[in-house]
């Protein structure tokens, strides 16, 4: 008759260092993990230099305060890849405008981010055709109007199946 043995060997050193490169091998492996994940999304900038941007708010303020004061309205469309801007002043006429630039951009996200210029088209306003991913998008647009700053239109949209909502 055989008799077998339940007791295991001695915990010895070697036991202890491997559970120790174990313990800390998962550690360093989940920390570089999330690093490279991290460094591979959003970076969370918004501007180069908070303090500065802090200082230049209340110019900025009142800018947006003068441009709504002309009393103009803007119109700005999305549908079916074109993207579409028209400004008219209180009586209904169009606005001249000269230079449109539009920034299209993911409110957390760069790597959508474009910039493209508006033709022409014909009615007074100015027209592009750019492919938008359906989620929100931030549309930066700035123009020529003959003031003495640029004029300045911040937009957020919604796109949804190929249309702005």
């Amino acid at each position: 008759m055989s008799v077998h043995s339940t007791q295991r060997g001695p915990f010895t050193g070697r036991h202890m260092l491997g559970a120790m490169v174990a313990f800390f091998g998962v550690i360093v492996a989940v920390n570089l993990t999330m690093a490279t994940f991290a460094m591979k999304s959003w970076t969370g900038l918004v501007v180069q230099n908070s303090y500065v941007a802090s200082q230049e708010f209340n110019d900025r303020a009142e800018a947006g305060r003068a441009r709504a004061a002309l009393g103009w309205q803007s119109e700005l469309a999305y549908s079916n890849g074109e993207l579409r801007y028209r400004l008219k002043h209180d009586n209904g006429s169009a606005v001249a405008l000269a230079d449109v630039e539009v920034g299209l951009g993911r409110p957390a996200y760069e790597a959508d981010d474009m910039t493209i210029v508006l033709a022409p088209m014909g009615d007074g306003g100015f027209g592009s055709n750019v492919r938008l991913g359906d989620g929100q998008w931030i549309v930066r647009l700035s123009a020529e109007a003959g003031l003495a700053e640029r004029w300045l239109d911040i937009r957020r949209i919604q796109v949804r199946n190929g249309a702005a909502q």
